[in-house]
């Protein structure tokens, strides 16, 4: 039809102005425009709830939760686009003793991180947190594998036997102890100590060893530690030792141990 009659005849015909029609053909609407301006929106909602610690995997599957199907290569090129990125995971050997002794140190887990009930299996690691004020601190972790849950944990200036177990005493308290329970770490010397081992003994709980220098042994325990540094560590430079205190208490209570618990809700709904 446009090319036996003007678009100008035909606009007569329809009885609108030839600018009209000029008008609507230039300012067309692109779909996928203003579905990426929507998903934009989606994106930086969850990057912000997030405190910008999720990365576009993350943040694909929350958006799939919601019910907005999109593939994580696309949500990637958003974000590029927007200018945000997940933090990324600085690495850091910190110089340690490297002389363990593994004689007897019987690996009683052997890679098996699934617990069919709470206090069955405990796992604790000690990871280094960097301040100006006085240097290297530390932090001392117990997690339960049956939920991932941080159950107790303690915070110091230094790598002593007694913040080992400040930690395992905090666990105990928040979760309880039964007959059975196994408590797996490295052979460092906190962890290998006499007063550790003789409280493992007081409490009847059993001690197992990952081997030396082998850290698939305790990988449970290394997962968290890097979800530790790379959403939060990382990414703030802690002056006062009280300052970096008060954060890691609000990245394990508040952020942390509430995650665990909503996916725990949500596989209990799932298997009900």
């Amino acid at each position: 039809m446009k090319v036996k009659h003007s678009i100008r005849l035909l606009c007569e015909c329809m009885k609108i102005h030839h600018s009209v029609y000029y008008y609507h053909k230039n300012h067309t609407t692109n779909q996928y425009k203003e579905e990426n301006i929507k998903l934009d929106k989606e994106i930086m909602e969850i990057y912000a709830e997030s405190k910008r610690r999720y990365g576009s995997p993350k943040i694909q599957r929350k958006l799939e939760n919601k019910g907005i199907k999109v593939s994580q290569k696309r949500v990637a090129r958003r974000m590029k686009i927007l200018g945000i990125r997940s933090i990324v995971m600085k690495k850091f050997n910190h110089a340690g003793n490297k002389k363990v002794d593994d004689t007897n140190k019987i690996n009683l887990l052997e890679q098996n991180f699934k617990a069919e009930a709470p206090k069955e299996k405990w796992v604790g690691d000690i990871t280094y947190i960097y301040t100006k004020e006085i240097g290297w601190t530390y932090l001392a972790i117990v997690m339960d594998l049956y939920d991932l849950k941080v159950i107790g944990y303690a915070y110091g200036k230094h790598m002593t036997a007694e913040l080992v177990i400040q930690a395992l005493n905090n666990a105990v308290c928040t979760r309880g102890i039964k007959e059975g329970l196994i408590f797996h770490s490295d052979l460092g010397s906190q962890y290998t100590s006499n007063s550790y081992e003789e409280l493992l003994k007081t409490l009847n709980i059993k001690h197992s060893y990952s081997k030396k220098g082998y850290p698939y042994d305790n990988a449970s325990m290394e997962s968290f530690n890097a979800i530790l540094k790379k959403e939060e560590v990382n990414q703030k430079s802690y002056v006062r030792f009280e300052e970096a205190r008060l954060a890691i208490f609000e990245f394990i209570e508040s952020w942390y141990n509430s995650i665990i618990f909503i996916k725990k809700c949500k596989k209990m709904c799932l298997n009900t």
